[in-house]
């Protein structure tokens, strides 16, 4: 694997990925989001303060930061820097890993704001989009079913994270699709688990019951951020 092509795909998908993006939607509506809501640069508490319309650009934006992090960061980083050299598919697919995952810590420790950034849930769903879609279909399936049942965004996306290695494995043992082979189950729970870390503020407030549910009223942009 060339190393300068790696250390440009890295370079690439992190600034791609480190893009505050609900933070820039909070900031043109004059809201500094890490102060009110959840305090979270995410989508959701963008739509909880900002509304639907801003929550809605803000979860397409950080997906399709992931989706094109993978799908476009080592292709160009090949072309510009190593063109004449051979691009095999088992080089592309560990560039394409490594430039997801880079993506997703580009979001969730954005250098922008000092290293602190959104929990990563659009971002991986992105990122694994472009690598795993069947997985992503059935983990987005679970997301939705979940939120509808219980009303919180946070239990939805955690067992949904939880969802992501078994779904891999479980489309792996019964198709054999090579690209739903043993690194992409291990990515898999990798980013299920960081996910699920990124969410342990989540899970304090659901065992204190102060998590907010789906139809509470939004805290004012005055507010101050829950315990």
């Amino acid at each position: 694997m060339d190393i300068v092509v790696c250390l440009a795909t890295v370079a690439a998908a992190y600034l791609l990925g480190s893009i505050p993006t609900g933070y820039l939607v909070g900031r043109a509506r004059g809201i500094d989001v890490r102060k009110v809501g959840s305090g979270n640069i995410g989508a959701t508490n963008v739509f909880r303060t900002l509304g639907k319309t801003a929550g809605i650009l803000v979860l397409v934006v950080d997906g399709m930061k992931g989706w094109l992090a993978v799908s476009f960061a080592p292709d160009l980083a090949h072309r510009i820097f190593s063109p004449a050299s051979a691009w095999d598919r088992p080089t592309r697919e560990y560039l394409q890993i490594i430039a997801g995952v880079v993506a997703i810590l580009g979001h969730n420790y954005t250098c922008w704001l000092k290293f602190k950034g959104g929990k990563g849930i659009a971002t991986t769903a992105g990122a694994l989009a472009a690598l795993i879609p069947f997985t992503v279909a059935i983990c987005l399936t679970t997301w939705i079913l979940v939120c509808l049942l219980t009303r919180y965004v946070s239990v939805a996306s955690i067992i949904a994270a939880m969802m992501l290695p078994a779904a891999t494995w479980a489309i792996y043992h019964f198709t054999h699709d090579e690209g739903y082979g043993r690194r992409m189950i291990i990515l898999a729970g990798i980013l299920g688990a960081l996910a699920i870390y990124k969410h342990k503020g989540n899970l304090e407030r659901l065992m204190n019951g102060t998590e907010n549910k789906i139809g509470q009223k939004k805290p004012s942009a005055a507010g101050v951020p829950p315990p």
